[in-house]
């Protein structure tokens, strides 16, 4: 099994969790994304649209993390990380997708532009960054009552928020968090598949 990746990417990230998770072995081919080898003729014939995270397990090519994901728990069903009920498995998957696109991707953004000389920032591209996620974790904090994680059991919804959440001190914002979204943070962070990854601020 190779993954073909980035360090920084948190999509991919997210995948290396879940190999992490089910204790998966596997070779890592990192993409050069600033020389552009993503582009090379090469990659896109794993992934046509030019992106990582990239897996090749034997003879099957999966692209694009979430999928990249429900592969990995389809094919390696232990540890499980998606509820039983359906109901809950679709909540876990809708939760996926918001934070790819609504929290994961602003942060990307906010990333970008601290990497910007302070006078050339685009002030109102940070300040729309830093809102999504303030508005995406005061939405975790909401969910977390009672729950250890975000639909219960620890899943595939928490993986994929966790590069992010586990980013936040290098955003530069002013956040003031408290249980139970941060005692959530903490147990991220105490979990063997994050910390072998570094990504614990």
């Amino acid at each position: 099994m190779t993954l073909y990746d980035h360090p920084d990417c948190p999509f991919a990230q997210k995948v290396r969790i879940v190999l992490a998770e089910k204790e998966l072995s596997y070779d890592t081919e990192t993409v050069d994304l600033a020389a552009g080898a993503q582009r090379s003729p090469e990659f896109r014939r794993l992934n046509p649209f030019g992106q990582v995270p990239v897996l090749v397990d034997e003879e099957v090519v999966v692209y694009e993390s979430t999928l990249i994901n429900e592969y990995l728990n389809d094919e390696y069903p232990f540890p499980n990380l998606l509820p039983e009920d359906s109901a809950y498995r679709a909540k876990a998957r809708l939760l996926e997708d918001y934070a790819d696109r609504v929290f994961t991707l602003p942060g990307m953004s906010l990333r970008q532009q601290l990497t910007v000389v302070a006078d050339d920032r685009n002030e109102q591209k940070c300040d729309t960054a830093r809102n999504a996620i303030r508005s995406g974790l005061a939405m975790l904090n909401g969910m977390l009552k009672d729950k250890e994680y975000i639909v219960g059991e620890f899943s595939l919804a928490d993986v994929s928020f966790a590069p992010l959440v586990l980013d936040l001190a290098s955003l530069e914002m002013e956040l003031d968090l408290k249980p139970p979204v941060a005692e959530w943070i903490a147990r991220l962070k105490s979990r063997r598949s994050v910390e072998s990854l570094r990504l614990v601020a």
